[in-house]
């Protein structure tokens, strides 16, 4: 009787299994892969803009999940280190690439960002996921020549792999009176909420897209 008793739990338990499978396969990850303008600098965590995205995300019923990877001071470099253990761990559908301003500031030069940027690209492609490349530019004291190299990176990437760009992160932010803190670096509190409509247009098909498919 015990052994009829165990065999029909495992009956049971597979069964189970089974119809959570469905459940599981249909769960996507969006991965955040960002500097201090992704993780929260200076404001308070919950308003930051991924924490935002979250809260859009679930008020829309989207069947998404979303971590934040970003690590305040992250270079190109750092997250190209980084990349391969958070794929592996994570799985994601979709990843946010969001570095270079740090290279930037830092003067690092571009053919490297752009190397640096290039190979995430391509890992991210490499495991069937959709990589989204937020650009950025950085101030002009650093010198025409270099701004323009600069900020020519992203939609050079986008252009050669054909993917999905934000053109200019910090895009009706920058220069304007209120959304920038003290540094002149990161975007204030308020600012938050512009960040994420910067980043959904570009992003909100991907989600879309994903769930339908």
């Amino acid at each position: 009787m015990h052994t009829i008793s165990l065999y029909v739990r495992s009956i049971a338990l597979s069964a189970l299994l089974l119809i959570a499978l469905p459940v599981l396969a249909n769960q996507n990850t969006v991965l955040v892969l960002g500097d201090s303008l992704s993780s929260a600098y200076g404001v308070p965590s919950e308003t930051a803009w991924v924490e935002l995205l979250r809260d859009r995300i679930e008020s829309q019923d989207l069947d998404w999940t979303v971590v934040n990877a970003s690590i305040g001071g992250e270079t190109t470099d750092g997250g190209l280190r980084r990349l391969p253990g958070l794929l592996e761990t994570h799985d994601p559908t979709i990843v946010i690439i969001e570095l270079g301003g740090n290279d930037g500031l830092r003067g690092f030069p571009p053919n490297v960002i752009e190397s640096n940027l290039a190979n995430m690209i391509e890992q991210v492609r490499d495991t069937g996921a959709t990589p989204l490349l937020v650009g950025m530019q950085i101030p002009p004291n650093y010198g025409q020549r270099y701004t323009t190299m600069f900020a020519d990176i992203f939609p050079t990437l986008s252009d050669r792999y054909n993917t999905v760009l934000v053109p200019f992160f910090l895009d009706g932010i920058y220069d304007q009176d209120g959304l920038m803190q003290g540094d002149g670096i990161h975007p204030t509190e308020e600012a938050q909420p512009r960040l994420l409509d910067n980043i959904w247009p570009k992003l909100e098909p991907l989600l879309n897209n994903q769930a339908s498919s």
